[in-house]
């Protein structure tokens, strides 16, 4: 069968314009929840939970996401997630409006919608080969960034000033909203499956070939090995400094909404600035040098960030880092993208999710505990960089994971079969694995 070419811009500007008008709506539900549950509780542990709970359902997901993505329609997959995503914000709106809401079904809703949004994320990711052509990946990438931090400039304005006239229910409504909006951009697009070869077919004949064959495929080739392990890690140290990002401030500014906002403003501003720069100038010809960089940058930024106790110091930090994750983010998935072949990539990166993920979640389910069991206790009243007071304790949990993203760019640039990923071709063992 002949490969089906990459459709012009249009279908995947169709598809960006939905998931806009959509992380709108659950940013600001995001917000609003966050303020709900910490007057509620003031509690770090509270609100890393909601997080965790998104990711838990997410890992055995991701098990068999790759075969999903690789076997069914992908765009049906992402209507499917929002419109799972949907209902459960009308859930959560009917328990609100009966004076029924816990902090639990937070977490149950969260499982749920973490979920179906694993298979649309890849269901996402593994069509970008099939929309656009491959020149255009890194500037597609990088719009794809402004898909969060577009939001994030306007979810926390908006749900910062509407909360307090059209409460919770108000802001539910506008997400409930916000998804219908994406579902219709997704029926109006066709997204071309990528083609499957005889032998393909018959390998999706057998089940745990299939679940067991995006980890063959990373194992046996080391660059992409040692690229998975650096991303990793650093996503593992982001997580468990942003885990508490949230309570940090909140702590901090004596539970300020106003403050919380400023910084997701600057967050979103600087990231779209980054994303435009980045969609213009298409990024560097050494892509792991981009992303490396956009390494030791966010961890930088975010170093002075949990160091500050006001916003004269919290907003540049935020604005510096948030300018370095559209190039780390475009410069990985350019990667991924050309290093593994499209029939392949739902099952290769299912399983990179995975194991990110695994990571990711651990360092969540612990920086809570350790904010509220162990560091807040036993620092809140001595002094030092990270200051006295409500919120010290979390702050140096804060800069550890900071300086670990750091130094995992750092040392990226002494491994060869990392730094030289770009030139490296495919191992012998990989490329038996890819004709079988």
């Amino acid at each position: 069968m002949t490969p089906q070419q990459p459709t012009s811009l249009l279908t995947f500007i169709i598809i960006w314009f939905g998931q806009v008008v959509s992380t709108i709506g659950t940013y600001m539900t995001d917000f609003a929840i966050a303020l709900w549950v910490w007057q509620l509780t003031s509690s770090a542990s509270a609100l890393t939970l909601v997080a965790f709970f998104s990711q838990i359902l997410r890992i055995p997901t991701t098990v068999f996401a790759g075969i999903i993505v690789d076997r069914f329609n992908r765009k049906n997959l992402m209507i499917l997630g929002d419109s799972i995503a949907a209902i459960s914000t009308i859930a959560l709106l009917a328990l609100y409006l009966t004076h029924n809401l816990q902090i639990w079904h937070l977490y149950f809703t969260g499982a749920i919608n973490g979920c179906f949004r694993q298979i649309q994320d890849l269901a996402y990711e593994t069509s970008l080969t099939q929309i656009i052509p491959k020149q255009h990946y890194a500037r597609a990438t990088s719009m794809g960034s402004v898909v969060h931090y577009g939001p994030v400039i306007l979810a926390p304005a908006f749900a910062g000033s509407l909360y307090p006239l059209i409460g919770l229910a108000g802001i539910l409504l506008i997400d409930i909203f916000s998804f219908i909006v994406a579902i219709i951009t997704l029926f109006l697009i066709a997204i071309p499956q990528p083609p499957q070869t005889k032998t393909e077919n018959q390998a999706l004949a057998n089940l745990f070939t299939d679940i067991t064959f995006g980890f063959r495929y990373l194992l046996t080739n080391r660059s992409l090995r040692n690229f998975l392990l650096a991303i990793s890690l650093f996503w593992f140290a982001h997580d468990f400094a942003e885990s508490v990002g949230d309570p940090m401030i909140l702590a901090r500014s004596n539970s300020n909404p106003t403050v919380l906002a400023s910084i997701s403003a600057a967050a979103g501003i600087s990231g779209v600035m980054g994303a435009i720069i980045l969609s213009i100038w298409g990024g560097p010809k050494r892509r792991i040098y981009g992303m490396l960089l956009g390494f030791i940058g966010a961890g930088a930024s975010k170093t002075a960030f949990g160091l500050g106790r006001n916003l004269s110091v919290w907003i540049p930090a935020q604005f510096c880092s948030s300018l370095n994750f559209p190039l780390m983010d475009s410069c990985e998935t350019a990667i991924w993208l050309a290093k593994v072949p499209p029939h392949l990539q739902g099952r290769v990166f299912a399983a990179k999710s995975l194991m990110s993920q695994l990571l990711s979640s651990f360092a969540i389910l612990i920086t809570g505990l350790l904010a509220d069991k162990v560091l807040e206790p036993a620092v809140i009243l001595k002094g030092g960089i990270f200051g006295s007071g409500k919120g010290t304790g979390i702050s140096f949990l804060y800069v550890m994971g900071a300086v670990c993203m750091l130094l995992v760019g750092l040392f990226g640039f002494i491994f060869p079969s990392l730094r030289n990923i770009e030139k490296i071709l495919p191992d012998s063992d990989e490329v038996i694995l890819q004709q079988k």
